[in-house]
């Protein structure tokens, strides 16, 4: 086994998941499309106190900063890597944060877009790994 490899962490990639390089995850299987950040980005923000989600049925195009997730060490913006209306908001994940970064491919998705390009332009799964593994 190289080295590289040892030094990889342990994390959760599900295959069936877009990425973006701001540890975003998409699902587009499901309609409308699931949105939330990666276990990575969970990891690293730590535990989250607080959540500033979207206005449902606000239109967004990819590179907007859609939510805002405030840990105890610092406040980070959301990038939505992908365009379209917002049509749902996990308000459970605004009344406890923690279900963000306890299940994040989960129960502590953040948002559901219809989107308005079917082809986002995101990273697959290895794709991914392979950046967290940097």
């Amino acid at each position: 086994m190289s080295e590289e490899n040892e030094n990889r962490p342990n994390l959760d990639v599900p295959e069936h998941l877009e990425y973006s390089d701001e540890h975003v995850w998409v699902d587009a299987s499901t309609e409308p499309a699931m949105v939330g950040i990666t276990e990575y980005a969970a990891d690293q923000l730590g535990e989250l106190v607080y959540i500033d989600l979207p206005e449902v049925g606000t239109e967004v195009q990819a590179g907007d900063e859609v939510a805002e997730l405030e840990s105890s060490k610092a406040v980070t913006p959301l990038v939505t890597p992908v365009a379209g209306v917002i049509r749902y908001v996990n308000s459970e994940a605004a009344d406890d944060p923690g279900i963000v970064t306890g299940d994040p491919y989960g129960e502590g998705w953040i948002f559901k877009i219809e989107l308005e390009d079917d082809e986002p332009g995101l990273l697959s799964s290895e794709e991914y790994a392979n950046i967290v593994a940097e």
